[in-house]
């Protein structure tokens, strides 16, 4: 009993700084978990939380129940395998740029820059990508496509141009977070192991090759499953701000969130939304474990858990 007294007592100042975090878990991510039964209720809002009645699995079959059901999974699916595959490969590059190109007086200035669309709202965005694309007044329309003889372009009518866009948008967006995640792996590596490297004159493609890259396959790793958590997600705004709610192009931007918003605001039928999420959290997690599990049997000290 002694012994465990001194033991916390010696890490009572730890415990002290763990209480805000645990506390704030604990109100913002944990006792709202008991919202979840809403996902199995026809909920309305004079019987409350607990007195509305059971439905089943009713609120579920409104993602299933329409064609649009595949077009909304393939949709959010496929965009979000390649954000993941963009924002790694193209971090890494930067990353690895910045950090052997740049002088190191310079870094945090560039890492200011790369970060900045990161911190834009999906708001500006959207305006900034309307600014380009606008059937009368574009930037593409007025000035870039004239230029080279090509015909206007209704932008917010054609859903073949969408993909390209979006993907674009969300690289130029996302892809300042992974790169100082990369910056700051690469500069925790040892700077003796260049040194040995370069002594036996191995060139900087061949040092990215053997030290840099290796050192930061944790790191990818551990962001990768993190992003695989939230493969049936996406960046509302980038799917519902920057197209304008356009309907002509819903085949190419119609993803499962924007989908069950404008299900939510035509019926408003909170049960449902509340299960569109609780089935996006499930198969979050069991991406994630398998993912980790295929991690850990390809390489066990690089598995998150």
């Amino acid at each position: 009993m002694k012994v465990e007294m001194k033991k916390i007592k010696r890490y009572l100042p730890l415990y002290l700084m763990f209480v805000p975090g645990g506390l704030y878990l604990l109100i913002n991510n944990y006792i709202p978990m008991a919202g979840i039964v809403v996902a199995f209720k026809q909920y309305n809002v004079r019987d409350g939380l607990w007195g509305s009645a059971w439905s089943g699995l009713k609120n579920f079959k409104f993602l299933f129940a329409t064609p649009d059901a595949f077009i909304i999974t393939r949709n959010t699916i496929l965009y979000n395998v390649i954000f993941i595959i963009l924002n790694t490969l193209l971090g890494i590059i930067f990353a690895i740029f910045i950090c052997d190109a740049i002088n190191k007086k310079l870094q945090k200035t560039y890492q200011s820059a790369i970060l900045f669309p990161y911190l834009m709202s999906a708001v500006i965005l959207g305006y900034i990508v309307f600014a380009f694309c606008s059937q009368s007044n574009g930037i593409l329309n007025k000035s870039i496509l004239p230029a080279i003889g090509v015909d206007p372009v209704n932008w917010y009518s054609d859903p073949k141009v969408w993909p390209f866009i979006l993907i674009f948008t969300n690289t130029w967006k996302g892809v300042g977070y992974g790169c100082l995640i990369y910056i700051s792996a690469i500069n925790g590596i040892d700077p003796s192991l260049y040194e040995a490297a370069s002594l036996d004159g191995a060139t900087k493609w061949q040092q990215i090759k053997a030290i840099t890259l290796p050192s930061l396959i944790p790191t990818i790793i551990t962001l990768t499953l993190m992003s695989i958590g939230r493969i049936f997600y996406s960046d509302f705004g980038l799917f519902y701000q920057v197209p304008r709610n356009s309907g002509a192009i819903y085949a190419t931007t119609n993803v499962i969130d924007t989908y069950v918003y404008r299900g939510l605001m035509e019926q408003s039928n909170i049960g449902m939304s509340a299960a569109a999420g609780f089935y996006q959290s499930i198969i979050g997690f069991i991406l994630v474990i398998v993912a980790n599990w295929v991690v850990r049997k390809i390489s066990e000290e690089n598995a998150l858990f």
